[in-house]
């Protein structure tokens, strides 16, 4: 007969896994006598027993998990933290263990069936735990669960819940196991993983026997293609790329998920998931498990450090967390680089480094025969797309429809076939065999000045560059392969280089890459919906390779000390040329590279209604093509950021400034005086309103100032024209409209309202009340002292009668705020609450005032975080200062808010006096600050 587990031994414990100084983290044995000591005191005292019992082993966990951590923090091995944490748990659910089996339900004379053997799995199942990680056991029985069996995982599991733990757990047969297996991938999978912690080691054997047996054996290439379609799904699922700046550390693509499943196939093939081990299998070299190794003792110190932080499960690498991760893992600040970009640099590195060994790995499955190698042929005949079945090509053949070098020496006979390898891959539209992806890994050496220099080198990397076909995917390629950094050096510098801010959803170098494939789905075609401008001029710039290098260089520079679009046009300066381009085609480069803000920057944050606007941005240009490719180039960066952040109200006011400027570089009608102007929009208003008297007509058009008549088009006069003359017939002294637009993303708001200085504080106020941001706003006044002012807010509902009843309640707000129905200062500041992932970041409080952008305003720019009411507390702030807002310019990037107003004093001349001008630069700086508070709504 089977009698209960003695208590365990030391080197007992120790054999599951090897800890180092295992007792300093939790000493087992005393663990139990204690818990047989408080057994003793409190028998007969359940309720008694039972609350010491829970505080012994919670103090036990306390001290090991704390232990744990100060190892992390002493020696960074995050590794051996997540082993120290699978070993602190082991220990208390073996003491557990005992002592239910010991003093709870002791069995006198177990029956055959009274035997249960405790199994980890999952991560815990690997000797891993995260800190704040799910604990999943499997309770093996024989072949039925008994009374006893049920009494005994009943009352472990009430005790582990009641200490806080959240267990996941199954009890099954051997026999449900096994025939589980072979239905779920994942009881499968966690059958694979599965470790023994306690109980009937017999038990346990059996089942692993079996497992292999039964399960294992003959069905590895099913089992590995389920894993890799479940890991590209995850990916999915997790963001596809790996370089996405907040991370998820443990399912992203490269984090510790895609080792795990190394681990697993491994574990399947080999039996063992031990880098080592795949050494001597002949799957890894010895460099490439020290690698292994390096990427998983990263990414765990990471993970454990983050739910040592938090205190919960997360594994997003959110903004608000990255900073103090970056401190608790000892990175310093370097020159421009903080310390966070540059442990999320190592992090993005670390990632690549995890793609490389799963293509390494997945190279030896293929050439083992084990692993379903992909092809595509059927679908491409379906499709009528023939593919070569051989090339005639001395160092390069076909390899099962992908291609592949003759052998190990072809590079080092011709390093420029690091290149050619992927050119003539996507020529030919095909894949590269995993076996050359890691022979280029392994002779990035060969790239040195002498293939930097080469002549044909440069053209054919110029030819991938500009491909017609693919370009972003031969990039991503070449940069996964680590050939494009070593061959351009300057973009080796922005691999996986982040940018601290909420704007930038990728790392520079994948945003680089990212922005080429925009330009060249709008070369293609496909992104003409939402960009019928560029779409139509990228087929008429004279010179498509300046365009493709300019995309490609407008953001390298990041990350060094100057200012990136200076240092972007030095390297472009010094690039170019070697790439092949003639000196008129590198000064285009550096041109481009150099002002590839400036379209952006003029159309958001400037008021392209004022004509000195115009001819600043024209100045500047000078060329029409010079415009048609900076529109291109303006698009594709802005595209390429991150999803959500092309809004097509901002491509509408790239249109506005491009068929706005364009005249003045083409000798087109720009001649046309004002008053011939002023005179041309009166008369499409009188034919446009037949039905209204010749007097009603004449009082209305003289009702509005020239700026009115000058700077709205003839649709929105006959708007706002219907809208006055309702409300008026009503007797209503205000009024709103609603207009939405699902073209550009945005929503139109009009309010006719009595004039005042301090009403766009109000309306700013109400709408941030009403949760709606103001993306942009337009003043005007009339000669009877109304306003007519238009705020533009980004959509939110796709349907445009949901949209509608949205921006509804965003004009009730409005019109509480103007009738003292809301007290706007009050209402915001109770519900100011700086979200975390904001309240991560700074951003240097600036204020800019200039005389120069236009000829009737100073126009004043207000840097600064965002945070709900921002806008309203400049607003306010403009208006106890004693200046009449003209116009108003909202602009956020990501945390930084960008405000800019067209402002005079109350004589309506700017503002020159040099005190006046340092006394509203100090005020709005404490507004920023939040140190200015004064004001009631």
């Amino acid at each position: 007969m089977n009698k209960p587990p003695r208590p365990a031994q030391p080197e007992q414990i120790e054999s599951t896994l090897h800890i180092a100084d295992p007792e300093a983290l939790i000493d087992g044995v005393a663990l139990r006598q204690a818990l047989t000591e408080l057994f003793r005191r409190h028998e007969g005292n359940e309720a008694a027993m039972r609350r010491a019992l829970l505080e012994t082993l919670k103090q036990a966990l306390k001290a090991g998990r704390a232990e744990a951590e100060r190892r992390l923090t002493a020696d960074g091995h995050g590794t051996a933290c997540a082993n120290n944490l699978a070993y602190v748990q082991d220990e208390v659910i073996r003491a557990l263990y005992d002592f239910t089996a010991v003093h709870i339900y002791r069995a006198r004379n177990p029956s055959a069936a009274e035997r249960i053997a405790i199994a980890a799995v999952g991560g815990y199942g690997r000797g891993t735990l995260g800190p704040s990680s799910d604990i999943d056991l499997l309770f093996v029985l024989p072949y039925k669960q008994t009374a006893w069996g049920e009494s005994m995982i009943e009352y472990m599991l009430y005790v582990l819940w009641d200490l806080g733990l959240k267990v996941g757990h199954a009890t099954r047969s051997i026999d449900e196991c096994i025939r589980l297996t072979r239905t779920d991938s994942t009881i499968l999978t966690s059958i694979l993983e599965a470790r023994f912690i306690w109980g009937d080691k017999d038990l346990y054997d059996l089942l692993e026997k079996r497992f292999r047996k039964e399960v294992v054996d003959g069905g590895a290439a099913e089992f590995i293609a389920a894993k890799l379609a479940e890991r590209d799904e995850r990916h999915t699922r997790a963001g596809s790329s790996r370089y996405l700046v907040e991370p998820d550390v443990k399912n992203g693509k490269g984090g510790l998920r895609d080792l795990h499943s190394l681990f697993w196939i491994a574990k399947f093939l080999y039996g063992t998931g031990s880098p080592d081990a795949l050494v001597q299998a002949g799957v890894f070299t010895r460099t490439e498990a020290r690698r292994f190794k390096v990427c998983e003792d990263f990414l765990w110190a990471v993970r454990c450090h983050l739910h040592f932080m938090t205190g919960r499960t997360g594994d997003r690498l959110t903004f608000d967390l990255q900073a103090e991760l970056a401190e608790r893992l000892g990175y310093r600040s370097h020159g421009r680089q903080k310390r966070v970009e540059r442990f999320m640099k190592h992090y993005f590195l670390v990632a690549k480094e995890v793609g490389d060994l799963t293509r390494i790995f997945c190279a030896v499955l293929e050439a083992q025969q084990i692993k379903k190698i992909p092809t595509m042929s059927a679908m491409l005949q379906k499709l009528g797309v023939t593919k070569p079945t051989t090339f005639s090509d001395p160092d390069f053949k076909l390899d099962v429809g992908r291609v592949n070098v003759v052998d190990d020496g072809v590079f080092q006979r011709r390093p420029i076939d690091l290149l050619r390898l992927f050119q003539l891959a996507e020529s030919h539209d095909l894949l590269i065999h995993p076996n050359a992806l890691k022979l280029v890994r392994r002779s990035l050496r060969l790239i040195d000045d002498t293939l930097r220099n080469d002549p044909e080198a440069n053209a054919l990397f110029l030819e991938m560059l500009c491909s017609p076909l693919h370009p972003e995917a031969v990039l991503r390629s070449l940069n996964e392969a680590g050939v494009l950094g070593r061959f351009i050096p300057e973009f080796g510098r922005i691999v996986g280089l982040m940018q601290f801010n909420m704007y930038h959803h990728y790392t520079v170098d994948e945003h680089l890459i990212r922005a080429v494939g925009v330009l060249s789905e709008l070369e293609h075609g496909s992104l003409g919906g939402d960009h019928p401008v560029s779409h139509h001029l990228i087929h008429q710039i004279s010179n498509r390779r300046v365009l493709y290098v300019a995309v490609f260089l407008h953001d390298i520079a990041k990350g060094r000390r100057e200012s990136h679009s200076i240092g972007g046009e030095r390297i472009a300066l010094e690039l170019c040329p070697r790439l092949g381009l003639s000196k008129a085609e590198t000064e285009t480069v550096a041109w481009l590279v150099r002002n590839h803000l400036a379209m952006s920057d003029y159309a958001q944050m400037r008021d392209l209604n004022d004509f000195k606007t115009i001819l600043d941005f024209a100045s500047i240009v000078q060329s029409p093509d010079r415009l048609k490719m900076l529109i291109i180039l303006t698009v594709a960066d802005i595209r390429a950021v991150g999803p959500g952040v092309w809004t097509g109200w901002k491509g509408q006011l790239l249109r506005t400034l491009y068929f706005e400027t364009e005249p003045l570089l083409s000798g087109g009608h720009t001649s046309i005086s004002r008053q011939d102007r002023l005179a041309e929009a009166h008369r499409l208003f009188r034919e446009a309103t037949p039905g209204w008297d010749d007097q009603t007509r004449e009082t209305y058009i003289a009702r509005h100032y020239e700026p009115y008549w000058l700077n709205v088009d003839l649709a929105h006069h006959l708007q706002h024209a219907q809208m006055i003359r309702q409300a008026e017939a009503a007797g209503e002294q205000i009024a709103t409209h609603v207009a939405t637009d699902a073209f550009t993303a945005i929503t139109e708001l009009t309010v006719f309202a009595p004039d005042h200085p301090r009403l766009l504080a109000q309306l700013t106020g109400a709408c941030a009340v009403a949760g709606a941001n103001i993306m942009s706003a337009q003043i005007f006044t009339t000669a009877d002292g109304m306003a007519l002012d238009t705020l533009l807010i980004p959509r939110e509902f796709a349907e445009d009668e949901d949209e509608r009843r949205r921006a509804e309640r965003v004009c009730e707000m409005i019109r509480r705020a103007l009738t003292g129905k809301v007290r706007l200062a009050e209402t915001i500041a109770r519900n100011t609450k700086p979200g975390s992932r904001l309240s991560a970041f700074t951003v240097e409080p600036q204020v800019m005032i200039d005389n120069e952008s236009s000829n009737r305003f100073t126009v004043i720019e207000v840097n600064g975080r965002d945070r709900l009411g921002f806008l309203y507390d400049l607003t306010e702030a403009l208006f106890r200062l004693n200046l009449n807002i003209g116009s108003a310019q909202i602009a956020t990037f990501g945390e930084r808010a960008v405000d800019v107003f067209y402002v005079t004093d109350l004589t309506g001349a700017k503002i020159t006096n040099v005190n006046r001008r340092r006394q509203i630069t100090e005020h709005l700086l404490a507004v920023i600050a939040g140190e200015v508070a004064e004001g009631a709504a």
